[in-house]
């Protein structure tokens, strides 16, 4: 069993830069995937970004260029660092953790981006 709890995200004006952290209660070694996911008002979760086991990372073609993530599993998180924030970043973001059996989700956190 895994259990996540984030912390991070809060208001920032555009441009400006957060960290979102996410750790994991349990073992992450082993998993298929870590990354985040997003969720604005009025419309459905998307993929932000990921990383793949071996360490390949995918992002969302919206913030390439500007987000990274990292995971690290012997500290069981993952992190993603978000630069030169625009409004249409604001949404509750989730940490996802992705097992072959199943997958874990965090709490949710706020970002909030003002023009």
């Amino acid at each position: 069993q895994v259990q996540l709890v984030q912390s991070g995200g809060g208001l920032v004006q555009a441009g400006g830069f957060l960290r979102l952290s996410c750790a994991a209660s349990g073992s992450i070694f082993g998993a298929n995937a870590m990354g985040w996911y997003r969720q604005a008002p009025g419309k459905q979760r998307e993929f932000v970004a990921a990383v793949l086991g071996g360490g390949r990372t995918n992002y969302a073609d919206s913030v390439k260029g500007r987000f990274t993530v990292s995971r690290d599993d012997v500290k069981n998180t993952v992190q993603l660092i978000m630069n030169n924030l625009e409004p249409e970043d604001t949404a509750v973001y989730y940490c996802r953790v992705e097992f072959s059996s199943r997958d874990y989700w965090g709490q949710g956190t706020q970002v909030t981006v003002s023009s």
